[in-house]
């Protein structure tokens, strides 16, 4: 996952990719011959020194590895941004950055 963040006025803008295949059910059932073999992002979130700044529930018409931006205050210059996504099955990724 690749993260940016960066303080301009009081207000932390980030820009996260989220690297993901995403196979939607329809792609899984042409692919595999199963549904269930279907995997895609299902939450998406965003903490600040242990305060959730951003979360998302997603489906299955997310595009393959997503770009997010959002915006947040209450922050400072150096803060660590941490972005975290499940996937359908269970498997996580988390990345990291500090607010520029």
């Amino acid at each position: 996952m690749k993260v940016k963040a960066k303080l301009k006025n009081g207000i932390v803008n980030v820009k996260c990719q989220a690297q993901h295949e995403m196979m939607p059910y329809d792609a899984a059932q042409k692919k595999t011959g199963n549904r269930e073999n279907a995997n895609f992002i299902t939450r998406i979130t965003a903490t600040v020194n242990g305060k959730t700044v951003f979360e998302v529930s997603t489906s299955q018409f997310l595009s393959k590895n997503p770009i997010l931006k959002f915006k947040f205050k209450g922050a400072d210059v150096g803060d660590k941004v941490e972005m975290t996504w499940i996937d359908r099955k269970g498997n996580t990724k988390s990345s990291s950055t500090r607010i520029k």
